[in-house]
């Protein structure tokens, strides 16, 4: 499966790097995550939660009428790396087509290097949000008219 470009550039990069500057960056995207639109702004109940993550995890996606699909993630600071990991997809995957999105490896973040950082316990959660995501977005793709 292909990875979306905008996503293969931040794989790339990641593959590329040591691996304490792997973490730095993923700390990076955690800081780079970007807030709430204001319509889902405590709102939580407007958005999934991912149970298998260990932190508070919130995600919620839109198909807009460009068929793109604009992400939202909910992630308390005290989770870099979860929040790292969604400022990737934020990144990578914003407004990509569903098809884009559909087709992503489940496995990406293996190619990044970052299962030699996280734990396996985290990974399942990352793996999860990916897994959600693309079930919001097949759910929004099959009702909408082409």
């Amino acid at each position: 499966m292909p990875t979306p470009p905008a996503l293969q550039r931040i794989v790339d990069l990641f593959a590329e790097a040591p691996r304490d500057l792997r973490l730095e960056a993923l700390l990076e995207y955690s800081r780079g995550l970007p807030p709430l639109p204001s319509h889902l702004q405590g709102h939580r109940e407007a958005m999934e939660q991912v149970v298998e993550c260990q932190t508070p995890f919130f995600l919620a996606s839109e198909i807009g009428d460009d068929h793109r699909v604009q992400l939202w993630f909910d992630a308390p600071p005290e989770a870099p790396t979860t929040r790292g990991f969604a400022g990737i997809l934020a990144e990578g995957l914003g407004g990509a087509t569903a098809e884009e999105i559909l087709e992503t490896p489940d496995d990406f973040y293996d190619a990044m290097g970052l299962s030699e950082l996280i734990s396996g316990l985290r990974l399942r959660g990352m793996s999860a949000i990916l897994f959600r995501l693309k079930r919001q977005v097949r759910a929004a793709s099959s009702t909408r008219p082409r």
